[in-house]
C-alpha cells in the first residue's frame, strides 16, 4: 500500500489559523525602572539593587558586588536574596536548621549560634535568609533582566566586558572556555 493510497479519501474539515508570533519579551525595561515600583521589598534602592545584581551577575563576590552598589556587604546579600539570587546565604541547609530551630523557640540563641558555626554576621543573614522571602515579582524581573542581558543571548550586557575569566572582548561570550580548537591537532 502506497501512502497515496493511504491519503485517498482523507480530507480537511477545518483551516489552520494563523496567529503569528506571540511576543511577550519586555528585556528592553531598564531592571531599575521594574525594581522602582518594589523599591518598599528592598533593603536599598533600586538603582543599588539593579548594580548589585549586574555585577554579582558578572562574575563578581558579593562583597565586591555591593561596594560597586554603593552598600554594605551584609545589605548586598539581602538586597540579592530578595531578588531571589541562589547562594548567597552562609550556611549549609543543615546549618540553616538550627536557625529554623531557633527561630522556631526550639534552642536558645547563643546554642544556635554555636551549632551554626558561623559568626554572628553569618547568622544573622541566615536569619534574615529564613524570615524574609523573595518576592516573586522582583525575582521574576531580575530573571527577565539576566535572561535578557546575558552575554549569550545577544544583548549587550554592561557586564560581559571584562568579566572575571574573560580572555577576549566583546566578540568572545564564552570568555575562552571552549580554548583553541589549534590544541586538538
Amino acid at each position: 500500500m502506497t501512502l497515496s493510497e493511504i491519503a485517498d479519501g482523507l480530507e480537511v474539515t477545518a483551516s489552520q489559523r494563523d496567529r503569528g508570533v506571540a511576543v511577550a519579551d519586555d528585556t528592553e525595561t531598564p531592571l531599575v525602572d521594574r525594581l522602582a515600583e518594589h523599591a518598599d521589598d528592598l533593603p536599598c534602592t533600586p538603582e543599588a539593587t539593579a548594580t548589585l545584581v549586574d555585577a554579582y551577575t558578572a562574575g563578581r563576590s558579593v562583597g565586591d558586588a555591593a561596594r560597586e552598589a554603593g552598600v554594605t556587604p551584609m545589605t548586598g546579600a539581602k538586597a540579592l536574596h530578595r531578588c531571589g539570587v541562589e547562594g548567597v546565604c552562609p550556611l549549609a541547609t543543615t546549618r540553616r536548621d538550627v536557625v529554623r530551630d531557633w527561630l522556631d523557640g526550639r534552642i536558645a540563641r547563643s546554642e544556635a549560634v554555636a551549632l551554626a558555626g558561623g559568626d554572628e554576621a553569618d547568622f544573622a543573614l541566615a536569619t534574615y535568609v529564613e524570615t524574609h522571602d523573595s518576592p516573586s515579582a522582583i525575582a521574576e524581573a531580575v530573571d527577565a533582566h539576566v535572561a535578557g542581558s546575558a552575554p549569550l543571548g545577544g544583548g549587550d550586557s554592561a557586564g560581559s566586558a571584562g568579566s572575571a575569566g574573560s580572555t577576549g572582548g566583546d566578540d568572545d561570550a564564552l570568555g575562552g572556555a571552549l580554548g583553541s580548537p589549534d590544541g586538538l591537532r
